[in-house]
Formats: structure tokens, sequence, C-alpha cells
């Protein structure tokens, strides 16, 4: 295995996580934003107002965008694992 090789697995990899985790991070930062633009208009400071939407938004989000996820996971691993000759070998 190459040096090339294992750089062109980690920046896929890499690639791989931010396309993943990117829907459910701008979710809940959009709720964030939202809860804390509601906290400073009402001057409200709870603490738990700040979490249990974000935490409500990602679970709604991970429903919606699993699948998604899932597929795009599953075809990565298989590309890792078909191509695994082509690296090693």
């Amino acid at each position: 295995m190459t040096p090339d090789s294992v750089i062109a697995i980690a920046e896929q990899g890499i690639w791989m996580v931010i396309l993943i985790s990117g829907p459910l991070l701008a979710l809940a930062l959009i709720v964030g934003l939202i809860v804390s633009i509601f906290q400073a208009t009402t001057q409200i400071q709870e603490q738990t107002l700040a979490f249990v939407p974000k935490i409500v938004a990602v679970l709604l989000g991970l429903v919606f965008f699993g699948p998604w996820m899932l597929s795009h996971m599953l075809s990565y691993a298989n590309e890792i694992f078909t191509n695994l000759t082509r690296y090693v070998g």
C-alpha cells in the first residue's frame, strides 16, 4: 500500500463524513439559532430550552435523512471493499 493510496482513502473518508453529517449539523445549527433569537427577544435564559429543541430536530432529521445517509455509507463501504485489491495489491 503506497502513501498515495492511504491519502486517497483518508480523503474519501473525510469527505464522506462531511457529506453524511452535514445535514444534521446544519439542522442543529438552524434550530439553535432560532432558539437563541427566541431567548434573546423574550429574555428567557433557561438552559434546557437550548438543548431540547436541537435534540428533537436532530432526531427528526435522522429519521428523515437516515435512509439517504445509510445508502451513502453502504456505497462507500462497498467501494472500499471492492477496490481493496487495487489499494493493497
